[in-house]
């Protein structure tokens, strides 16, 4: 026979559990992204989010307003809301009551942005990059707050990801996206006001796992370039597996806009990465339900082992650049070794970056942030002369000779070619071709060309004709 008192205490014991879960279960959560230390996106309507036990009610009240919000869980146990954001400040308190109380500080209201791509955006001090490891002794800054989202990956979009809001300090930033960081220490410094940067990216992805499956499966030139995708040690290369993972679960968290450094990952499917970048583009703002905008990094100069493939993936993110707001930034002239996929100036890169945004979407007009792009040309005689957007002020080389300038005539035959500058525009020519039909500029893997305008930017790469070209491996 059992004990009555062993009894009486196994039946208090199952009781302390069955309470104990329930109250768990109806305890008020929250996402990782909402949490103390958060950036809110100012002059907003923000969405604030999570779970509670089916019916519950919530009170929510903001430190910047004392206003008071109110909703309820649903069935399936989620909840969400929307309150209103003033003009940058902070810091604030925001306070959620129902069966139990959530207590968010040091709430900063500002601007947002999300930090996104391969290696390059991901390298930080972490990777030894010397920008990184001399600026973190005078990273500690309360206005900029870091979220750094953990990799990981999912074959369906999830509510939630690994990662904390923490303030800006140096053996934070030392871990953080270098150029991320510099991106929003120079929006911080010009505009003075709170930033908080989203770092969600992953060394050698290709674009393909940062997009839904929809975009890839509904149209056969993108499906074809995931078809002819690798696997690779390291990372994921299938469709959507970052995105639902470390993007989908930010949706609902209202941002500024987004900056992106990739593209590596897809040289050898070029064809495919327009047509695949934009509707990367345009599924995240129909995901977050905002035409924000989306500044990106065209890739570096370097020694690709199968040729021109480098030259070609610029040349698809250089008409990507022409989607509804956007902009690409130009750094061949970053680059100190094209042997080195990973090239080391990223203060420089985050300029570019950080002006195009305090330019086009904060209104900065005197900055100047773009590349001379190739725009027309003529054939006059036995030279051809360009014109390029972006050139208002003139043109200028460093060095006594223009470099990497091509011209050809009705055989495709590509020779070296004399540019000179003549105003705005160049004129191209080579005294053995009589009559030129076609120029191209800097057009291979690893030129580094010596053109800018007086501003100071490289001319991007440009050619006129659409010849097939040579894409095969590089015979060592």
């Amino acid at each position: 026979m059992i004990h009555t008192s062993f009894m009486t205490k196994r039946i208090q014991l199952l009781l302390l559990i069955c309470f104990t879960s329930i109250s768990v279960v109806a305890n008020i959560r929250l996402p990782n992204i909402i949490g103390s230390h958060m950036v809110l996106q100012q002059k907003s309507t923000v969405k604030l989010w999570g779970w509670a036990a089916p019916g519950e009610k919530i009170v929510i009240k903001t430190g910047w307003d004392n206003a008071s919000y109110q909703t309820q869980a649903t069935n399936d146990a989620k909840w969400m809301t929307e309150i209103k954001t003033p003009e940058a400040g902070g810091s604030y308190s925001i306070t959620l009551q129902g069966n139990n109380t959530i207590e968010l500080e040091d709430v900063l209201i500002g601007e947002v942005w999300v930090c996104g791509g391969q290696s390059n955006m991901e390298w930080s001090g972490t990777q030894k990059l010397p920008q990184s490891l001399e600026e973190a002794p005078n990273a500690r800054n309360n206005k900029i707050r870091l979220f750094y989202v953990s990799k990981s990956t999912s074959a369906f979009p999830q509510d939630n990801m690994d990662g904390k809001w923490v303030v800006c300090s140096p053996e934070e930033m030392i871990k953080f996206s270098a150029i991320g960081y510099f991106f929003g220490k120079n929006l911080n410094e010009k505009m003075n006001t709170p930033i908080g940067l989203i770092n969600s990216n992953w060394g050698g992805t290709p674009a393909e796992t940062w997009t839904p499956e929809y975009v890839v499966n509904n149209n056969s030139i993108i499906k074809k370039g995931a078809a002819e995708l690798k696997s690779q040690p390291g990372w994921p290369h299938q469709t959507a597996l970052a995105y639902n993972a470390m993007i989908f679960p930010l949706t609902n968290y209202t941002i500024a806009g987004a900056i992106w450094y990739q593209g590596e990952s897809n040289v050898r499917t070029y064809y495919a990465y327009e047509k695949l970048f934009t509707g990367m583009i345009d599924s995240w703002r129909q995901q977050w339900n905002k035409n924000f905008p989306f500044y990106f990094v065209q890739i570096a100069p370097f020694t690709y082992g199968f040729h021109n493939v480098g030259a070609l993936l610029r040349e698809t993110q250089t008409r990507a650049a022409s989607h509804p707001n956007t902009g690409m930034v130009v750094i061949t002239d970053l680059i100190p070794d094209t042997s080195n996929i990973h090239p080391t100036p990223k203060k420089e890169v985050a300029k570019r970056l950080s002006d195009m945004a305090l330019n086009k979407t904060y209104g900065y007009r005197e900055i100047s942030f773009e590349s001379p792009v190739y725009l027309s040309h003529i054939v006059e005689k036995d030279k051809i002369k360009v014109q390029f957007t972006n050139v208002s002020n003139g043109l200028i080389a460093t060095g006594e000779q223009i470099t990497n300038f091509e011209i050809a005539g009705d055989d495709k035959n590509f020779l070296p070619a004399q540019a000179k500058i003549d105003g705005n525009t160049i004129v191209v020519y080579n005294k053995k071709i009589k009559n030129p039909v076609a120029v191209r500029f800097a057009f291979n893997n690893t030129a580094i060309p010596n053109l800018f305008n007086k501003e100071g930017l490289p001319v991007n790469l440009f050619r006129t004709d659409n010849w097939e070209m040579d894409t095969s491996a590089v015979k060592k």
